[in-house]
């Protein structure tokens, strides 16, 4: 799609709910609800979300009604002080977002069912019931409780994506403390980066994991850990892969502090009390702690899956997550909405590159999240897993990460499910959940995000600071969300938090990302606006020459910079990671630049095409623009790049030779 977006009429549809699917839709009964309890006749999505925006209070607090949020003090409105940052939501509120988690263990005819699937690379799967789960829940917060662990105090996790890191979280939010979680595919060093800013005085980690057919021992890291963390006081021991052996004693036994029979019990406290860490990537620096409130996030989980994404009692969940991204929370989300979920901790492309599509159909999964770069492999594998599995439960997928191209779009219609729900979204760890994206009323075209997501005011702005439509601006949100962060752990003066989001446009959230709002109300997403390219005064997205790229097959990997240089020229370098034993030949330039002028626009066309060994990226499989660009404009390697933020950090090296070698020709 090229950055010049054109209107959604002239963008094929690609999905759209039938009159039934649409009138059995939470949302279709929640707006019910609201005409009958808050007299607001609602008859559309854009109607319902221009409500959702006008009247924050009414909104928010109809979803906590609707829901029957668990909790007191909701009397009042539920916006007290709107401004940006710190708007005061439900000041006299007391609640546990555990609590209202597992309220679904005492309903009756959720008791007994499936909360938790979990499925190996061997194909076995456990289950645990939402019973079973608040059993669980409940034995931990009784020892953690006596291990002297409270409200605010800091529960630390390194874990892979298995049942016992949401039973963690779930029994740290239940007595008030403040939960993070890291993977242990990272560094220890990256780890320690990340953790030591909190303190915490208790750690939860794991011998291993089994990842490609392999056991990955983590005691070792387990132990450089722990000596990184002076004030650590217990070590919960996860033992996932047997290892009997070189264990310190002192250690506890996670599998032994699950088993004790006690009545739940729920620390209530105040709406914006911390629930949990969240760490930026860090690409660029020190990873900046995200801190999420108990009340915010309880809201933003019950709208974004109850309503925008359609889930509750009944519905399957499945994303591959990794513990260190966001979309590894969207699984307790989930289980906030009543729907139940399926963890994976093994290779996502295990046997084979559609190994995803085998446990959906495995686990009769309803929806599957998954990144973008994942769909855009499997298409250029060339499989078709509509035909190798029986998908017949799918009945929606949420693409995130970065952009989906047009290409990858068709082919999930054509090659997985026609009739499938495919919606992009675009969200931030920032919120723990999404700004743009799908709900179950409207029909989605091709190449565009359906539409904000309920109460997100959201529009695209020009660097004047008006709202533009049909082109290319800075993405704002113009009114509070509850669940914007409390602070940014260590921030005291704010002033962090003021930087990241609101040193543009005072009093405007500025989320760094390009979009295009579409005279229909669709939006197209360009990629990140600090990396967006400039040739002569037009922007353009580095989203789109990724998209143009999935059609040359010998390129796997790509990413592009712009490059200011003296007396007002631009270099637009290109690179490329190849398929083994490809060579970068004339024949291949020209193809790749032929294509991309093709699909986007002449303007689109780098300056260069270079051959990398691999493009760097973060765990969550984003291409690292920014830190890359400040090597070539003569930033150090030390603060240019986190090496601990990616999941490669060896293919950086690369890109600073290089950068050398262009800085030494320009001096710059």
């Amino acid at each position: 799609m090229s950055i010049q977006s054109t209107a959604a009429e002239h963008r094929p549809v690609t999905w759209k709910p039938t009159a039934e699917q649409q009138q059995s839709s939470r949302l279709w009964d929640f707006m019910s609800w609201v005409a009958e309890h808050r007299h607001v006749s609602l008859n559309t999505y854009r109607e319902t979300w221009q409500w959702s925006v006008d009247d924050l209070s009414g909104f928010w607090d109809s979803v906590r009604e609707y829901f029957n949020v668990v909790g007191e003090g909701f009397d009042g409105p539920a916006l007290t002080e709107e401004r940006m940052p710190g708007a005061v939501w439900y000041p006299n509120a007391k609640l546990n977002f555990a609590e209202n988690v597992l309220r679904h263990a005492q309903a009756p005819e959720l008791a007994e069912s499936t909360a938790i699937l979990t499925i190996q690379e061997d194909d076995s799967v456990t289950e645990l019931t939402w019973r079973q789960l608040e059993s669980q829940v409940s034995s931990l917060a009784t020892h953690l409780r006596r291990l002297g662990i409270g409200a605010g105090d800091r529960v630390a996790a390194v874990l892979p994506n298995v049942p016992e890191a949401i039973i963690g979280l779930l029994a740290t939010s239940a007595i008030g403390a403040i939960w993070t979680i890291n993977s242990p595919d990272l560094s220890a060093a990256a780890t320690l980066e990340r953790l030591r800013q909190l303190e915490p005085k208790l750690l939860i980690g794991v011998d291993g994991y089994r990842f490609n057919g392999k056991d990955v021992d983590r005691l070792e890291h387990l132990s450089d850990v722990e000596a990184g963390l002076p004030g650590l006081e217990h070590t919960i021991l996860l033992r996932s892969i047997g290892q009997e052996t070189g264990d310190p004693t002192d250690r506890l036994d996670f599998a032994s502090l699950m088993t004790d029979p006690t009545e739940p019990g729920y620390e209530r406290v105040a709406f914006d009390h911390p629930l949990w860490v969240l760490f930026s990537s860090g690409t660029t620096g020190a990873p900046k702690g995200i801190v999420h409130g108990h009340g915010g996030m309880t809201l933003e989980a019950l709208k974004g899956t109850g309503l925008n994404q359609d889930m509750g009692p009944g519905e399957r969940y499945y994303v591959a997550a990794n513990t260190s991204w966001m979309v590894w929370n969207t699984l307790v989300n989930n289980l906030m909405s009543g729907a139940s979920v399926v963890t994976y901790a093994g290779s996502p492309m295990y046997g084979r590159k559609d190994r995803q599509f085998d446990i959906l159909a495995r686990t009769g999964a309803t929806m599957f999240a998954t990144g973008a770069a994942y769909l855009s492999l499997v298409e250029k594998s060339g499989l078709e897993p509509g035909r190798a599995w029986d998908l017949s439960t799918l009945r929606s997928i949420l693409s995130t990460g970065s952009p989906l191209p047009d290409s990858t779009w068709l082919w999930v219609h054509d090659h997985v499910k026609h009739d499938v729900h495919l919606g992009s979204d675009t969200g931030g760890t920032d919120i723990c959940s999404g700004f743009i994206g799908s709900n179950p009323l409207e029909p989605v075209h091709l190449g565009e995000l359906q539409g904000p997501l309920l109460g997100v005011a959201v529009e695209a702005w020009s660097d004047a600071g008006q709202r533009v439509v049909e082109e290319v601006g800075e993405m704002v949100i113009t009114r509070p969300m509850p669940s914007m962060p409390v602070f940014f752990w260590g921030d005291e003066t704010g002033a962090r938090y003021q930087g990241s989001y609101f040193e543009k446009f005072p009093g405007v959230w500025t989320q760094g990302d390009w979009i295009t709002e579409t005279r229909a109300g669709g939006f197209a997403v360009h990629g990140r606006s600090d990396a967006t390219l400039n040739r002569s005064g037009v922007r353009l997205g580095s989203a789109d020459i990724y998209a143009a790229l999935q059609h040359v097959p010998e390129v796997t990997e790509s990413m592009v910079i712009g490059l200011e240089q003296r007396g007002g020229g631009y270099y637009m370098p290109l690179f490329v990671a190849l398929e083994p034993g490809r060579q970068l030949t004339e024949e291949l330039k020209n193809k790749i630049t032929g294509t991309i002028r093709q699909l986007t626009s002449a303007r689109h066309v780098p300056d260069d095409i270079i051959a990398v060994p691999a493009v760097p990226v973060t765990h969550a499989l984003k291409k690292i623009e920014v830190p890359i660009k400040k090597l070539f404009t003569g930033h150090s390697p030390d603060t240019a790049i986190n090496r601990g933020s990616l999941a490669n950090p060896e293919a950086v090296d690369w890109f600073i030779d290089q950068a050398r070698l262009y800085l030494s020709h320009h001096h710059q």
